[in-house]
């Protein structure tokens, strides 16, 4: 079947960025009018947070209550990351379709519907951020900083969540089926989360396993998150923590955007 003709693109980078916007509304409006949508992003961080407090606060901290001030800056950080899996899925399903076909034939930028799914997927980490941290202040949970450095604490997961999510598009746009995503993603994202300091102390671990913990950039994002919210050294992990953002945003975007341009072209 023959692809619709282009029209002429818009120029310059301002178009580009409206447009980027425009269909991030697009997104959003979507949502809106199909909540069904976010029924996974309800559900997972009322799940991990129910199933590791209560499952396993015992056997760790000698308590559910002191696991639960523990655990949930690390779970803001994992739920971010299991969030930005939508990302892909949402682009390999609108490809699919046939809905980028539709977009072929508009003077947009091509790079415009992948920018927009993206802007328009904060929506899910916003939602998923404040499920976890309205749970968890249910049960007891507190912040034993101040509210701004809280925030800041979310910005930082919600920044991480973005930075993952060019891993998410790089997978949606190599696979074929928009299901194998999920799979694939998941397969990443497990060593990252159990070899990390979110559930135990890494001394505990063998020896193998605390050293990979010491290279794993979930680690220092989870140690920020903490120090943010429960205090404590908040320099040192958050410039690693910056550091891994911009390391991540040089490998994955341009291969992420490189296999966009490629599925649609």
């Amino acid at each position: 079947m023959n692809r619709p003709q282009r029209p002429p693109l818009s120029k310059g980078p301002l178009s580009a960025f409206t447009e980027s916007f425009v269909l991030a509304g697009r997104n959003l409006r979507y949502v809106l009018r199909t909540p069904m949508t976010l029924i996974d992003t309800v559900i997972q961080p009322i799940l991990f947070l129910v199933v590791f407090v209560f499952l396993f606060g015992g056997a760790i901290a000698g308590g559910w209550r002191a696991y639960l001030q523990l655990i949930v800056p690390g779970l803001m950080v994992q739920i971010m990351m299991y969030a930005s899996m939508g990302t892909g899925t949402a682009l390999s399903t609108d490809i699919s379709k046939g809905v980028f076909d539709r977009f072929r034939s508009l003077p947009i930028s091509r790079s415009a519907p992948l920018v927009g799914a993206v802007l328009g997927d904060v929506v899910r980490y916003v939602v998923a951020l404040a499920v976890l941290l309205g749970l968890a202040f249910a049960l007891g949970f507190r912040i034993d900083t101040d509210p701004l450095s809280a925030l800041l604490a979310c910005v930082l997961a919600i920044i991480f969540g973005i930075t993952l999510c060019w891993l998410s598009v790089l997978v949606g746009m190599i696979v074929s089926s928009p299901q194998a995503v999920p799979g694939i993603a998941t397969a990443v994202i497990l060593p990252l989360t159990f070899g990390s300091n979110i559930f135990a102390d890494p001394s505990t671990m063998p020896g193998w396993l605390e050293a990979w913990t010491k290279v794993n950039p979930v680690t220092y994002f989870v140690d920020t998150v903490r120090a943010l919210m429960l205090g404590g050294e908040v320099v040192h992990p958050l410039s690693i923590s910056l550091a891994a953002v911009l390391v991540l945003h040089l490998v994955l975007l341009p291969l992420a955007v490189r296999a966009y341009l490629h599925r649609v072209r």
